[in-house]
């Protein structure tokens, strides 16, 4: 421990804490990687940092801590800046999120993140954004003198906030964007979203403008069990029905007469194709979906174009007209779709699926490991940690992080003040939901949230099943309800918390993959949480095909494309309950499924779950504090 007192911000080190250092410390010295499960109250961000910036300064690299949460991105500076205040270490860092997120320009959020690239740079070679001309000289990387000005101030300030970046660029009427990059030149820690290391064109491209080399590079990977899923959509494309709707339009506008009967045609074959193998194939009866090869969508397209390479170009190069002048293009979208359409087939899937107003087409990734494999057999050392990473040999699995250390640290609360009960009755299981099932899940759920004194927070697999449940449990429950409603937007969400904070005897009904399944944070506000049911993912081709694909590479299918991350869900889920060490709640899963062993062994050991239907005496004898308390 001696040697992380240099940089330790903090007047102790919490329990287990002073462990995760050494492992991690033991790992990046030897050039290794480690995966960790580490729940809240660790303190996995110091944890982490800490040994990673020892190394880094001995070896001459560079941290890159990849978090897809806003918050996270401020957790880290925040340490930084404390290093700064207690140690006198000023750690050089640059926060970076995605460029359209820092852009100064009118109307920027309104772009898609890919057609955002194209816009900016079209701005920058006609020499229409002032931002950038203030910022740079000409076609050079050079930067103007006001920008160095700005600079030398902005390393003074150092650790920043991305939002103190924009701020001070903006200020100058400088590129905020640019101005992080160059930040980033001699950043030692460089904050940024998974995507600028995980999406091969954006990591050449970013390594390149901050001067780094993946050789040289310690990857801090934050939240990592969302990483997976992150990749798999990073790598996914679709078309759909209002896309090419719209393509049509915006063809008819441009007078490009010979795109719009290829374009319609697209569009009513792939109809036809859905409608077809609706009336023939069983499975499309039931799930609305099917399986279709590369070959069958290229044979569509070549009926109206035999060239199927220069009609994509032609979509692609008319998009980037468009896009300039409106600052949106669905025949960009058109074009980049069918360019990736050509794709391989190992590791993904091709699935045509009926929608409310049409049909969606999508060249869907299953494997995450085609991606990041290579990150992580570039760069120098990582570390994967997150609070709900387990079981960890499946994301070294998925992720084809080969070679990794594997850790576990127990969960740093005292046991006394989580109870952790198991109540076997009732299920959410597809073929047993009815009216009755769903009057008796309301009635336990009523029953359990009365012998909680404080606020709970009740989640559910879905939307129905959460409707379907409320409709009994409000008339059973005399709690105050606040019922979550789906796509939240920041500033609602916020205020939604803030109003059941404000309760003492409330109940929160939300969703397991909803906006408060996780990453809510709401320290002495919770006495409770009630995981209703298994939140597995509907059986869509999309799944089957992962289990299929994941059966096929290590033997485990089901458990790596169903089970297991439908589990990681339940412990984000159990894990809004108890934040602090003062906190002190109950944690109830409430399924008859949840008592079978292949389900049971999947929790953390530490959490020493009791089973038992009879929950009453369980909850009184622990708000009580005797009786059958867990010890």
């Amino acid at each position: 421990m001696q040697q992380f007192q240099r940089l330790f911000p903090h007047e102790k080190v919490r329990p287990v804490q002073g462990q995760m250092m050494e492992d991690v410390f033991d790992a990046l010295s030897a050039k290794k990687h480690i995966i960790m499960h580490a729940p809240t109250g660790i303190g996995k961000t110091v944890s982490a940092l800490v040994p990673a910036l020892e190394v880094a300064k001995k070896e001459g690299l560079t941290i890159f801590f990849l978090t897809s949460r806003q918050t996270q991105h401020h957790i880290v500076i925040e340490t930084l800046k404390k290093m700064k205040q207690k140690q006198g270490i000023a750690v050089k860092a640059a926060d970076v999120v995605g460029k359209r997120g820092m852009c100064s320009q009118d109307g920027a959020e309104a772009f898609h993140s890919g057609e955002f690239h194209d816009y900016c740079r079209k701005l920058r070679e006609d020499q229409q954004c002032e931002f950038y001309a203030n910022t740079k000289k000409g076609n050079s990387q050079a930067l103007t003198v006001q920008a160095k000005r700005t600079m030398e101030e902005l390393k003074l300030l150092v650790p920043l906030h991305v939002e103190e970046t924009n701020q001070e660029a903006r200020k100058a009427r400088l590129c905020p964007y640019e101005m992080a990059i160059e930040l980033g030149k001699e950043a030692q820690v460089i904050i940024a979203d998974y995507y600028y290391l995980f999406n091969e064109g954006i990591r050449t491209s970013f390594f390149h403008k901050v001067d780094k080399e993946m050789g040289k590079a310690i990857v801090i990977v934050d939240e990592a069990h969302n990483l997976p899923e992150r990749i798999r959509n990073l790598a996914t494309e679709k078309l759909s029905t209002f896309i090419l709707e719209r393509a049509i339009a915006e063809a008819k506008k441009m007078e490009k007469d010979e795109l719009v009967p290829l374009l319609e045609n697209l569009l009513s074959q792939l109809q036809k194709t859905l409608k077809d193998n609706a009336d023939d194939g069983e499975e499309m009866k039931n799930n609305g979906e099917m399986k279709i090869s590369k070959e069958e969508a290229i044979d569509i397209v070549k009926q109206t174009h035999d060239d199927y390479d220069s009609l994509v170009e032609e979509l692609i190069e008319l998009g980037q007209e468009v896009q300039a002048a409106s600052k949106r293009s669905y025949l960009l979208s058109v074009g980049r779709f069918l360019q990736a359409w050509q794709g391989e087939d190992e590791g993904y899937c091709r699935i045509l699926s009926a929608q409310d107003k049409g049909f969606s087409l999508a060249y869907r990734c299953l494997d995450p490991s085609l991606m990041s494999r290579d990150v992580f057999k570039a760069c120098y050392a990582s570390v994967l940690m997150s609070g709900t990473l387990k079981p960890t040999a499946m994301y070294k699995d998925i992720l084809g992080v080969d070679g990794a250390i594997e850790k576990e640290y127990p969960n740093p609360f005292p046991k006394r003040n989580r109870l952790t009960l198991v109540v076997p009755r009732t299920t959410t299981k597809f073929l047993q939901r009815n009216e009755a099932q769903y009057k008796d899940i309301a009635v336990w759920c009523s029953g359990i949230s009365d012998g909680v004194p404080g606020n709970v927070a009740l989640f559910f697999p879905s939307y129905f099943m959460r409707d379907a449940v409320y409709r009994h449990f409000h008339g059973l429950c005399a709690r105050k309800m606040f019922v979550e409603k789906p796509k939240l937007t920041k500033e609602e969400k916020k205020n939604f918390i803030e109003r059941f904070s404000a309760q003492k005897n409330a109940a929160l009904l939300g969703v397991s993959t909803g906006s408060f399944g996780e990453g809510l944070d709401m320290p002495g506000v919770l006495k409770g949480v009630i995981i209703v049911g298994l939140p597995l993912q509907k059986p869509t081709l999309e799944i089957v095909s992962l289990i299929g694909y994941y059966d096929k590479r290590f033997g485990k299918g089901w458990d790596y494309g169903y089970v297991f991350p439908a589990i990681t869900r339940c412990l984000q889920n159990a894990g809004r309950c108890i934040r602090s060490e003062h906190d002190r709640g109950v944690i109830v899963f409430l399924d008859e499924r949840y008592a079978r062993q292949n389900y049971l062994g999947c929790f953390p050991k530490d959490w020493e779950m009791v089973v038992d239907a009879r929950f009453a005496p369980h909850l009184e004898g622990f708000f009580s504090g005797k009786g059958e308390e867990q010890q």
